[in-house]
């Protein structure tokens, strides 16, 4: 199935395609970013389904190979869509194809989550209720009062405390503590404000997640943290997709730039 034409015909939206197994039955979904998760996607899915009454559940899917977004693997698990991005970029593509098409569909908010199966989705409801309640950038955070992290890498655990939070914190005026938590939602009204502009070609990894907590809070929207818990497993291969030096480098180099203002439309 071939993506509708964008509400906003200056979008820029990688290629992809849309696959519809389910209608659209809720004001809300919840976008899980994978990528080659195998089976640590189907035990999220398969958590996620007792906790989703009137919530939409949309795979973005940045291009598997490993047969863990097989349509009926995903039907099976309840999922309503699956979109599968087949244009250039990474993560920032990926939520800019899966904000586009959502927006498109007229969803009034989107929860963000990994799908790797680190996260607590047991607080997906906590992030619908905020967003109900009127809240434009919410982020989940294991680092405050009811939040919980088990087994961190210490580089992750010192990268995020000492240099992340802190920049992005000063950069956006909003006492952030867990800024590189992929858990988050946002509403439609953040989402399509010309003076934050989502979708741009500019926006293809990380940055996009940077970018809108300090633009979220210095233009006034309604900001929050909530708490959550990632657990990363007591042994084997940690779950990421930054996995090399030149990797953290460019976490980094973007870091600074979104700290600097370099995205501000």
């Amino acid at each position: 199935m071939s993506p509708k034409v964008s509400l906003q015909s200056a979008w820029k939206i990688p290629t992809y395609e849309a696959h519809e197994f389910r209608a659209k039955s809720s004001k809300y979904c919840i976008c899980v970013f994978v990528i080659n998760e195998n089976g640590k996607l189907h035990k999220q899915l398969a958590q996620m389904q007792s906790l989703l009454s009137g919530i939409d559940t949309v795979i973005a899917d940045g291009g598997s190979t490993d047969g863990s977004t097989d349509e009926a693997v995903l039907r099976d698990h309840g999922v309503n869509t699956q979109l599968v991005k087949t244009g250039d970029g990474k993560l920032g593509a990926q939520m800019r194809m899966a904000f586009a098409w959502a927006l498109n569909r007229g969803y009034k908010g989107i929860v963000a989550i990994d799908g790797n199966n680190k996260d607590s989705v047991v607080n997906i409801p906590d992030f619908i209720a905020k967003l109900e309640q009127g809240y434009d950038h919410i982020q989940g955070s294991r680092f405050i009062s009811g939040g919980h992290h088990e087994n961190t890498p210490v580089s992750r655990l010192a990268g995020v405390k000492l240099l992340h939070a802190p920049l992005i914190s000063l950069a956006s005026g909003f006492h952030y503590t867990d800024t590189t938590n992929g858990f988050r939602a946002y509403s439609a009204r953040l989402l399509t404000a010309p003076e934050v502009a989502v979708f741009r070609d500019e926006f293809t990894g990380y940055e996009l997640h940077y970018y809108l907590a300090i633009r979220a809070a210095r233009l006034g929207y309604r900001c929050i943290e909530i708490p959550v818990t990632r657990r990363y497993p007591a042994v084997g291969k940690i779950p990421t997709k930054i996995t090399t030096f030149r990797g953290n480098i460019t976490v980094i180099i973007k870091l600074l730039q979104a700290a600097g203002g370099r995205f501000n439309p």
